[in-house]
Order: C-alpha cells, then structure tokens, then sequence
C-alpha cells in the first residue's frame, strides 16, 4: 500500500454493507486472529459510533470508532484503533490516532478523550497527547490501561 489515504468519518447507518464488511474483516483480523483473543467484537457499540475509515489503493488500511461523551466513558472516545498489517511501519497508526483526535473533536467540540488502550501502546498513545489515568487492568487476556487527553 503506496497511496494516499481517503478518509470518512460516517456514522452506522451511513456505512455501505461492503465497508461494513471490510472494517469487521480489519478487526477480527487483527483482533481475533493476530492477537488471538477470543472476545466479542460486536459488541453492540457500533451503532453509536461514527465510524472512521481510512482507504488507500482501493482497500480498508486503518480504521478506528468514536464516541460522543456518556456513551463508552463520562469523556469522548477513541476505540477499536486497528491498521491492516500492509499498511503498517510508515507511520499510519500515527496518521490515524491524528485524524481520529481531529475528526471528534470537528464533530463534537474540543473535550478531553479517553481510551481503553492495550498497555503494550502506551507510548504510543502518549505522543498523541494521552497520559495514564487509572490502574492497570486485563481485559480479554490482554493489560490495558485508561489514558486521557485533557482537551
């Protein structure tokens, strides 16, 4: 994957039946299968979130889903952050977390964000202005921890 990356930021109901597949494909990929958790990704969520979709060469490269304030925390949410394996190493993770952080802040005003994220990430989280808020914890049989970006 080479080319530039086309974003959209749609809720459940605007999400085309392929790129539904496409991102549930992405997320059981690397959720399920990379990381080989067994856990239930349809989660009933998804119909509450607006859904960000980066493609690029005609193909579902990096994907995440966010939350207005109330629904998964008290604060906004970024989850489900996932890249497909060939897009990785040039820096689309960042690239995501960037427009994501963006995206809500356009839709739903400028408020602090917080994240489930997998503990292994969390310098990676931490150049995207989120800083460990809670205690550790396992969640599917992986160590997470909550993070917070003040708005």
């Amino acid at each position: 994957m080479s080319g530039i990356i086309t974003w959209r930021f749609v809720p459940f109901s605007a999400l085309t039946t392929l790129e539904l597949y496409d991102l549930l494909q992405l997320r059981s990929e690397v959720f399920v299968l990379e990381q080989a958790c067994a856990f239930l990704d349809l989660d009933g969520a998804d119909t509450e979130a607006m859904h960000l979709l980066g493609e690029r060469d005609g193909r579902l490269a990096a994907y995440a889903r966010c939350f207005a304030a109330g629904v998964k925390f008290a604060e906004a949410s970024i989850g489900r952050v996932v890249t497909h394996a060939s897009a990785r190493g040039g820096g689309i993770g960042h690239v995501l977390m960037k427009e994501a952080v963006d995206r809500l802040q356009a839709h739903w005003g400028p408020q602090a964000i917080r994240i489930g994220a997998q503990a292994r990430l969390e310098k990676f989280y931490e150049q995207h202005g989120f800083v460990q808020n809670g205690e550790p914890y396992i969640e599917d049989g992986i160590p997470h921890i909550e993070m917070l970006r003040v708005a």
